[in-house]
């Protein structure tokens, strides 16, 4: 085990996973994706993103109907739920766009990504795609990934040590909050990407994307608020954003949270800090049409472009070699991983709770 971050932050005891940690595996990757080349499994699949894509265009047109035959009635709370679900599921489509797993062209995989994001999710895809791009790129690292980087939640006990104030309070208990907390996470997503679109940074497609944003909350208010009343109308927008916000934090959080944490400047082969750093939740089918194929986490990192239906089929190829070398290969189940998210939140946020405590008092805490 790595020795402790350099501290003076009293009770900090959080420790970093370095190249000594994870000793090296030579050409790991090559060979598991020469494998996984020869079964086949970097092909496209259009007929299964055939049917995805109809089955949400249908879903939607669904709560479109229900919302115009329903009309001014409290029963829009169920219609606003949904739509809320629907995309949730629309932005894992996004997220498959964007790692090119859709089309044939990288091109036309970005388009189709974001007329998803922006058009019809509402958040930005140049932010997303960014944001994503780093956290793929250095997964659990610190100082690299945003992922676990300071966001009303903290993910590392020096930055849960440094909060003050409000987040102080929310850092103590964070593990308790975290899933009310993502009640507010569909608003923050909307909120982030436009920040992002209207900073000073260049920003490919930026007035596209604005332009599909402003038109997709065009189409979902201007109805909204003609139909329902004023009441009705903020409270079908509040349920929508809770769920979406629900739905996709809890779709993402079990894929790293509770990992090893790498140092920051520690130097890991591409299989080791993937694979070390990422969780599979179990299910099979159930939980990857549920969690959109984020379910397949550890397979879905080596792969990154690999589509959904194939992600299953590689995994014991990942797993065979994973067991062969000694490399560690978590899965679990959706609501162990939920239950090992909230432990580790709570952990990280012991050391908001007193910063100048005394070290040894801080591990009677812990005991």
């Amino acid at each position: 085990m790595a020795a402790p971050a350099s501290s003076t932050l009293g009770p900090v005891r959080q420790t970093y996973a370095t190249a000594e940690t994870f000793p090296p595996l030579a050409r790991a990757y090559t060979q598991v994706s020469q494998v996984a080349k020869e079964m086949g499994l970097l092909r496209r699949a259009p007929i299964f993103y055939g049917a995805v894509g109809a089955a949400l265009a249908l879903a939607l047109g669904g709560c479109i109907t229900g919302f115009v035959l329903l009309g001014d009635s409290w029963f829009q709370l169920l219609i606003a739920a949904a739509l809320g679900v629907v995309l949730t599921q629309a932005a894992f489509l996004a997220h498959e766009a964007a790692h090119r797993q859709i089309l044939s062209s990288g091109p036309a995989n970005v388009r189709l990504a974001r007329v998803l994001a922006a058009g019809v999710v509402g958040i930005s895809y140049s932010w997303w795609d960014a944001k994503h791009s780093r956290h793929h790129a250095n997964p659990n690292r610190v100082g690299k990934d945003p992922d676990i980087a300071v966001d009303t939640i903290s993910f590392l006990e020096e930055d849960a040590a440094q909060a003050r104030g409000l987040r102080r309070m929310i850092t103590r208990r964070q593990g308790w909050l975290f899933f009310p907390l993502l009640t507010l996470e569909g608003l923050n997503l909307h909120a982030l990407g436009i920040r992002h679109l209207f900073s000073r940074e260049p920003i490919k497609g930026r007035a596209l994307e604005l332009g599909l944003i402003a038109t997709r909350f065009a189409i979902l208010l201007v109805p909204l608020f003609l139909v329902l009343p004023v009441g009705m109308a903020f409270a079908f927008l509040g349920v929508q954003l809770a769920v979406f916000g629900v739905y996709m934090g809890a779709s993402f959080a079990p894929n790293h949270k509770g990992m090893p944490v790498i140092a920051e400047g520690a130097r890991l082969d591409f299989f080791s800090k993937q694979v070390r750093t990422s969780r599979n939740i179990r299910g099979g089918w159930w939980a990857s049409a549920l969690l959109g194929g984020l379910n397949y986490q550890v397979e879905h990192h080596l792969f990154p472009s690999m589509a959904r239906p194939y992600l299953a089929q590689v995994r014991p190829v990942v797993r065979d070699f994973c067991r062969t070398h000694g490399v560690p290969y978590t899965e679990t189940s959706l609501w162990r991983s939920y239950a090992i998210v909230v432990d580790y939140l709570n952990r990280v946020g012991l050391a908001a709770r007193d910063p100048f405590a005394c070290p040894v008092v801080s591990e009677y805490r812990r005991a």
